[in-house]
């Protein structure tokens, strides 16, 4: 079957590649919603650097997607099954090493093609069913995963005083970081620190909000979570390095170009522990699902996520880009393609 991607050539140039797909051992999935990521318009408006444009591109785009089983060799899935598809290629088995984190393993959408195609082919395992959740919601599965392992990873290496957990950031990571930890640590005060006084508005969910110019001397946190990423980071990380309280642990989800200064001299002293956290796996996108299931949750992503209208042509595609690049949260569409 000659298969349609939809590929980015250069920075807001897309064309078509015709691929012949066999129908082997892989489940087939038919793409029905997807969502924009950063790293998608870092590719599309040409903000990374021309060396890393040169090696990557042409490439579909796309890492968040869901879309329904149109042929499933293992019977595992029955046809038009709703499923969250998962980015994350793996590669050999290691006891020790998250999938996430393989060398060996692949991710759609950076060096490989992503979901911005006609019919989509996957192993079996790379699927997970999204239950009763709207296709809206679930096109953001992923996004919600990766948050999902962060927490997963802060579970295994921070002490147990967890009384004040802090977030840095007020965008959509932040938003989501801060609705799993309120699922996953009811007991906690969770405090977001932001520099939007629009954007801390919507998190009205958490013990408190505060602008990241004003954080009053006298606050503190036993653990933190830094999700500005960008210019954003060093500041983000040096007010985490103030205020943790000592052997807090600290988990860095932002993503930076450029190189971030770090003061080593307290990390030392406090004794703090800093953790990198991207992407996820099968497991992070089950818990993802299930998280979604919460009908609050559900209620409070649903006010971060802004559908535009169907893309039925590249001309739509350009336009979903630029939606995305002025609204405040996340977009998502109907793939009609």
């Amino acid at each position: 079957m000659i298969n349609y991607i939809y590929q980015l050539v250069a920075p807001g140039a897309f064309a078509i590649k015709y691929e012949e797909m066999d129908f082997g051992k892989d489940v087939v999935i038919k793409p029905r919603y997807m969502a924009i990521c950063h790293a998608d318009q870092r590719y599309y408006l040409g903000l990374r650097d021309q060396q890393v444009l040169n090696k990557k591109l042409p490439m579909a785009l796309i890492h968040e997607c869901c879309g329904e089983i149109v042929y499933d060799p293992s019977g595992t899935y029955g046809v038009g099954e709703k499923v969250a598809l998962i980015p994350n290629v793996k590669g050999c088995e290691d006891p020790v090493i998250f999938e996430n984190y393989a060398s060996d393993a692949r991710f759609l959408s950076s060096g490989s093609d992503g979901f911005l195609r006609e019919y989509i082919n996957l192993p079996v395992d790379r699927v997970v069913p999204c239950g009763k959740l709207s296709p809206k919601l679930a096109a953001v599965t992923e996004f919600v995963s990766v948050a999902a392992h962060s927490v997963r990873r802060f579970s295994v290496v921070s002490h147990e005083r967890r009384d004040t957990i802090a977030v840095w950031g007020d965008g959509s990571l932040a938003f989501v970081m801060a609705n799993i930890l309120r699922l996953e640590f009811p007991e906690s005060k969770i405090v977001v620190i932001g520099k939007n006084s629009r954007k801390l508005s919507y998190f009205s969910f958490i013990d408190e909000t505060i602008l990241a110019d004003f954080i009053p001397d006298t606050f503190s946190c036993d653990h933190a979570f830094e999700c500005c990423g960008g210019e954003g980071s060093y500041y983000a990380i040096e007010d985490i390095i103030r205020y943790i309280r000592p052997q807090g642990s600290v988990m860095l989800m932002g993503v930076s170009e450029n190189r971030v200064a770090i003061n080593t001299r307290d990390i030392l002293e406090k004794g703090l522990t800093f953790v990198g956290s991207s992407r996820s796996g099968r497991e992070d996108f089950e818990k993802a699902v299930a998280c979604m299931q919460d009908r609050k949750f559900q209620k409070r992503l649903e006010l971060i996520v802004y559908e535009d209208e169907k893309v039925n042509s590249v001309g739509d595609l350009h336009r979903v880009f630029q939606t995305d690049a002025q609204t405040p949260f996340k977009t998502v569409f109907e793939w009609g393609l």
